[in-house]
């Protein structure tokens, strides 16, 4: 299929699947994170939440929920979360696309998320760390105006070598002239990916990269791993997002897009997000068709909306359900800072749910409440 051609799906999503295993949590006033998880300590929760997770399902089933043709690829094992997992899926619409495999069992997180603080994540990325090149339907990806891919340091036949599996999967993404989007998250530093050179591997395949969608803390520890470690420190038990000086977000767009990134939102938890642009002409001659050709250059804050706190829930998926409120306003020829206020505004919802996607609005409420705020 040409890239002129119309294509009937407006997105693959894939990568990272998983389940997650929420303890809830009720009201109570509040501490510190340390505080509240002294060790000897016990914690009384309130039931316990199986949901999906990854980039696969809450990306990819948020885009559905805004009224795309999403197709999903990932990898789950033959065994109850699975099956847990597939029949999910399946729920929801999703009936192929899914891998299972015997090699290894599927992925589940234990997340950790009380009201009113960020999450933690106990992590096993099971049969996801064998996902490779081959687990892609490139003929679904030849149908498709845009590929998002995510969490490449769970993945890890993808970045071993120096990522040279995880450049050969866009590359053959770009041989049939479709967007990619690429989604990272926070590898554990004691781990083999914690030590891997993220550096090398960004330089490897961020040119094949249009849109880049990662965090701050995922670009300074992969980027600038001794300045994060510093920044660590600083923060100490609190949010190292409130210690980050801006300049470093200008300095570290500036190396992204240099490498070649056409588009970049930084995510940036309860401070919005960091929009900035490069040369734009191959993302307007393309699959996605933006009219935007102006973009934000010098680039731009996207201020957060406040969260209702008794609303809120967990922060479970936010940064993906941003992405997926970013990229569908993309495919809907949003103007580019608009579409980093409907990011805004998908992250907020989530929030509101206790899981990742139960607290989004549709498409048609978010355009009206954007209008609204902005």
């Amino acid at each position: 299929m040409g890239i002129n051609t119309p294509r009937p799906i407006d997105a693959v999503i894939a990568g990272y699947l998983g389940v997650d295993i929420a303890p809830g949590f009720a009201q109570r006033e509040a501490v510190s994170f340390a505080e509240l998880f002294r060790p000897g300590k016990l914690i009384e929760t309130d039931g316990l939440h199986f949901s999906l997770g990854g980039v696969v399902a809450n990306t990819g089933l948020a885009m559905r929920k805004f009224g795309q043709n999403v197709a999903l690829t990932g990898c789950v094992g033959a065994d109850m979360l699975g099956d847990m997992a597939v029949a999910q899926l399946a729920q929801a619409g999703v009936t192929t696309g899914i891998h299972l495999t015997i090699a290894a069992g599927t992925a589940y997180g234990i997340v950790i998320a009380p009201p009113g603080m960020d999450r933690l994540f106990l992590e096993d990325p099971g049969c996801n760390r064998i996902f490779t090149a081959d687990n892609i339907d490139y003929k679904v990806v030849g149908q498709s105006r845009l590929f998002h891919f995510g969490y490449p340091p769970l993945m890890e036949a993808l970045w071993t070598n120096s990522g040279a599996k995880l450049k050969e999967l866009f590359e053959r993404v770009r041989s049939h002239g479709t967007v990619t989007s690429l989604d990272m998250t926070l590898p554990d530093p004691a781990a083999p990916a914690g030590k891997a050179d993220w550096q090398a591997i960004l330089s490897a395949v961020l040119p094949l990269v249009n849109i880049f969608v990662p965090s701050i803390e995922e670009l300074l520890f992969m980027l600038e791993p001794q300045l994060y470690s510093r920044i660590a420190g600083l923060a100490a038990d609190g949010d190292m997002i409130d210690v980050i000086p801006p300049e470093e977000y200008e300095r570290l767009a500036e190396r992204v897009l240099d490498m070649g990134v056409k588009l970049l939102l930084i995510k940036a938890g309860h401070k919005g997000a960091y929009l900035r642009t490069g040369d734009l002409a191959e993302l307007n001659s393309s699959t996605l068709r933006l009219s935007d050709r102006t973009g934000c250059p010098q680039g731009v804050w996207i201020q957060p909306l406040t969260v209702d706190v008794e609303r809120f829930r967990n922060a479970s998926g936010a940064g993906d359900c941003a992405v997926a409120g970013f990229l569908t306003a993309l495919l809907k020829d949003e103007n580019i800072i608009t579409a980093g206020r409907f990011a805004m505004m998908a992250g907020r919802d989530n929030l509101y749910g206790n899981d990742a996607l139960s607290g989004l609005m549709d498409w048609s409420q978010m355009e009206s409440e954007v209008r609204s705020e902005w």
